[in-house]
């Protein structure tokens, strides 16, 4: 019986620094917001497990607005308020 506890004992402690983990990469409810200043407007992009879902510019003049995601490509985003107006990404040069 005595060894039968002792190795309860063992197998839990071996387990235990799995279970810290499994615990840390659980995925995160809050999002992620990273705040940044451009010319005469604040933007703060929106991320959830690293992937940019939605983008808040807030004009200096005017009301803030956002642009969210048309589809799942990298860069088509779209204003919220307008859901028609397409925002271009192109590349017009790379190195």
């Amino acid at each position: 019986m005595r060894t039968l506890n002792r190795l309860l004992l063992a197998g839990l402690f071996a387990i235990t620094p799995l279970a810290v983990m499994a615990a840390d990469d659980a995925p995160s409810a809050d999002p992620d917001v990273t705040i940044r200043t451009e010319g005469d407007k604040t933007i703060q992009e929106y991320r959830q497990n690293g992937f940019l879902y939605a983008i808040k510019v807030t004009p200096k003049v005017g009301k803030p607005y956002f642009l969210v995601r048309a589809d799942g490509s990298d860069g088509n985003f779209i204003r919220s308020d307008q859901p028609d107006m397409l925002i271009p990404s192109w590349k017009i040069f790379e190195w």
